[in-house]
């Protein structure tokens, strides 16, 4: 009697060395101090692209064509929540530190300019 493929460990611990080897090649090069600043963070980038693939072919199986418009429309969906949680979040920051780098007077100001917007 056959397992089906979903039942098979294989891909999770070839997933889970793969994350963990990426994951550690990054801690690696950014402690080490070993290339420039740009460099590193180039690296990085790429370093977690693969990372996201991994993740997305291992352990969300994205791969599989008999549920690929589901799992495509699902990722979008999912990409476009994190993303508007990243632009939200970055967009409080500025505004905390806004409201934080300027003295009282210069935000009350600023506030009966634009007061009419």
């Amino acid at each position: 009697m056959s397992t089906p493929a979903h039942a098979s460990t294989k891909p999770y611990i070839i997933g889970f060395v793969l994350s963990l080897l990426l994951t550690t090649e990054a801690y690696i090069l950014t402690t080490s101090h070993s290339f420039a600043t740009g460099t590193i963070i180039i690296i990085v980038l790429v370093l977690a692209i693969v990372q996201l693939l991994v993740q997305l072919f291992f352990f969300l199986h994205l791969d599989r064509m008999a549920k690929t418009p589901w799992n495509i429309l699902m990722f979008v969906f999912m990409a476009f929540t994190v993303s508007l949680v990243i632009f939200a979040s970055l967009w409080i920051m500025k505004n905390l530190d806004y409201g934080h780098t300027h003295p009282a007077e210069q935000t009350s100001q600023y506030l009966k300019n634009n007061e009419d917007l």
